[in-house]
């Protein structure tokens, strides 16, 4: 899902990163945010509403909204849209106000 090739703009070939989504290892690259890496992957499902627990996934992407927070190394309620992703990271789906799912 990521943009390789631009009739203008021209895309530097980044470092990659490795970090574990729900037990998977899994690579992003550097300037990603923990959201976006999970976006560029196929991960549409970041977390899932309080109430019907229908799914959620990258909608603002500047922190204003709770659609994207995760467990971020065992911290939950993590807004991943804002989280830039650093090697080794453990990220986990949440649920219910902050618990695990």
């Amino acid at each position: 899902m990521r943009i390789t090739t631009h009739p203008i703009l021209t895309f530097p070939k980044k470092q990659e990163i490795s970090f574990i989504f729900e037990g998977q290892k899994m690579v992003g690259y550097e300037g990603d945010t923990v959201a976006s890496a999970l976006h560029d992957l196929g991960v549409m499902t970041l977390s899932y509403s309080i109430k019907k627990n229908r799914p959620r996934g990258f909608y603002c992407a500047i922190g204003n909204c709770a659609s994207c927070n995760m467990v971020i190394n065992g911290k939950p309620n993590v807004r991943t849209c804002i989280t830039p992703l650093k090697e080794g990271m453990i990220v986990e789906r949440q649920t219910n106000k902050g618990v695990l799912k």
